[in-house]
């Protein structure tokens, strides 16, 4: 590790390569998980997908976890996408890692789902029924926490789950990171945990490779807490660990 700070509620670690950043999280995020097991005999827990997170799971996986005692839920999808499709988030975590280590129990959020305020309702009743011992998320270009874009961001969120439209800084991410062919073939809308669900959590680790990243780094630090950089809501969180490499933390001073 190169540097370790906090600022407000929030504990900074940045570390000179991205695998060894992502060994970190792993680290950090496997204790929480056995802290809860050993307190209640069970954890809960939140992953998040995305280019960001690559080094994090291939970490995290290789770690000697009671994988039969956690239940996860993942972060968000992109409305009406298929769990075929190369860009469902559900493909990405079967196949990343939760065909490897076989949970106790998934609730996937299905975007693609007949009914789809149903299964907004009915996993918003999964999450009160499981309290999140740690999220695994990251933050998006455009400062964005889970699928919360700045416009649509809400700090005080009545909802736990909610479909949202996605901006157009959010949607090139999506591109440029590979998962699309076109601009066009984006998806508009996505259904995603609020921030307030992502709050609720007893902690958070955010793993933000990469120098594409760095503005929305320097912003979530140092400008005013704001809907108008989404993640910046992190530093009031008790027990949140953001962790950078030396790209994403190259304007920091």
């Amino acid at each position: 590790m190169e540097k370790s700070f906090q600022i407000d509620n929030l504990s900074v670690k940045i570390y000179g390569q991205t695998k060894e950043m992502g060994a970190a999280a792993a680290d950090y995020v496997t204790r929480k998980l056995k802290d809860a097991i050993e307190k209640k005999g069970r954890a809960n827990l939140i992953l998040a997908t995305g280019a960001s997170q690559f080094s994090f799971l291939e970490a995290l996986q290789t770690k000697e976890i009671d994988w039969g005692k956690i239940t996860v839920f993942h972060l968000d999808e992109y409305k009406g996408v298929s769990e075929s499709h190369p860009a469902s988030f559900r493909k990405y975590l079967k196949e990343r890692i939760l065909n490897k280590v076989a949970p106790k129990k998934i609730y996937f959020l299905n975007g693609d789902a007949p009914n789809l305020q149903l299964e907004i309702n009915n996993y918003e009743e999964a999450l009160k029924a499981h309290p999140i011992d740690i999220a695994c998320i990251g933050i998006g270009e455009n400062g964005h926490i889970a699928f919360n874009d700045p416009g649509v961001a809400d700090f005080k969120d009545p909802k736990l789950v909610k479909v949202v439209e996605l901006d157009e800084a959010c949607r090139n991410q999506q591109l440029g990171e590979g998962w699309f062919p076109t601009f066009a073939d984006v998806p508009k809308e996505a259904v995603t945990l609020t921030i307030t669900a992502i709050m609720n959590c007893k902690a958070i680790s955010c793993v933000v490779p990469d120098e594409r990243k760095s503005r929305a780094v320097y912003n979530s630090l140092y400008r005013d807490i704001s809907t108008s950089c989404p993640a910046s809501i992190l530093r009031t969180h008790p027990e949140t660990v953001l962790f950078l490499d030396k790209g994403s933390a190259s304007l920091i001073k």
